[in-house]
């Protein structure tokens, strides 16, 4: 059950995070990218929105997915 949840934040944060920064990626990008920001956004908002449960879940992904696309980009462009 934890890896369909993961997989099903994964895919709405990723979907919210590459809206908000307006980047076009095909969906398993999408998907990868929300899952890894919801593995960062959990670690790092784990105590401050534990109270808010899957809302703070989705919260949390879609912030580490933002701070992720802001990481490569900010990398992509030094190249």
């Amino acid at each position: 059950m934890g890896l369909i949840y993961l997989v099903i934040i994964g895919a709405v944060a990723g979907y919210l995070a590459t809206r908000i920064m307006r980047i076009d990626a095909d969906p398993l990008v999408t998907v990868g990218i929300g899952m890894a920001g919801a593995l960062l956004g959990g670690l790092i908002l784990q105590g401050i929105l534990a109270f808010l449960g899957l809302l703070g879940g989705i919260i949390g992904a879609v912030l580490g997915a933002l701070v992720l696309i802001w990481g490569y980009q900010a990398y992509k462009a030094r190249k």
